[in-house]
């Protein structure tokens, strides 16, 4: 019987098929016809077809055009997909990408899941190193950052915060933000990222 630990053995099979469905769905909420859709991405009338009814599997390449027609982030697009409305993650399971120039460290809490506009990141950035970010990959995206350890600058185009253990901050990215970790120790916050309303 299945159970939060050990879903039912064929809760994924259906994957290509949500996608499918989930790609349609986007296509018809935007107004766009096949037509329009393919001039917008670059991707031949017959293939977009073709994959909104499940007939072939897009490559990451098609799923990246796909994805900045629709202001989505691809892993937002494939959490959509997913069949499980409960998951669990154990630290251990929780991805962690480290960046090996700044030292800055990103572990997915909670990542995009089906049905939630939301995903939980905890950063760390080594005392005097800084993140820079040139643009958001959804313009819009809002953001709740709460600092938990060490002192941070963040700078955006409203202008600069410093902030303390246990100030939080609250904004919308359209443009460029800067994380500037201040030290004498590292930078540790909790970040809640949503997406826009659409």
């Amino acid at each position: 019987m299945p159970t939060p630990d050990h879903p039912p053995e064929d809760a994924d099979t259906a994957l290509d098929e949500r996608l499918a469905e989930r790609l349609a769905a986007l296509r018809a909420d935007a107004g766009w016809s096949l037509d329009e859709l393919a001039e917008r991405t670059g991707i031949s009338r017959a293939t977009l077809s073709r994959l909104e009814r499940g007939e072939s599997s897009p490559s990451a390449s098609l799923l990246n055009r796909l994805c900045s027609a629709y202001g989505l982030t691809m892993s937002r697009l494939l959490a959509d997909v997913e069949a499980a409305p409960v998951r669990r993650l154990r630290e251990t399971e929780q991805p962690v990408w480290k960046d090996e120039s700044t030292g800055f460290r990103r572990r997915m809490v909670a990542p995009p899941a089906a049905g939630f506009a939301s995903e939980l990141i905890e950063g760390r950035l080594p005392a005097g190193a800084v993140v820079v970010y040139e643009q958001p990959p959804v313009p819009g995206l809002e953001q709740h950052l709460w600092l938990q350890e060490g002192m941070l600058r963040l700078t955006l185009p409203e202008g600069v915060f410093d902030l303390q253990p246990g100030d939080s901050l609250s904004f919308k990215v359209w443009g460029a933000s800067r994380f500037d970790s201040l030290g004498p120790g590292s930078a540790r916050y909790v970040l809640v990222v949503c997406q826009p309303a659409t």
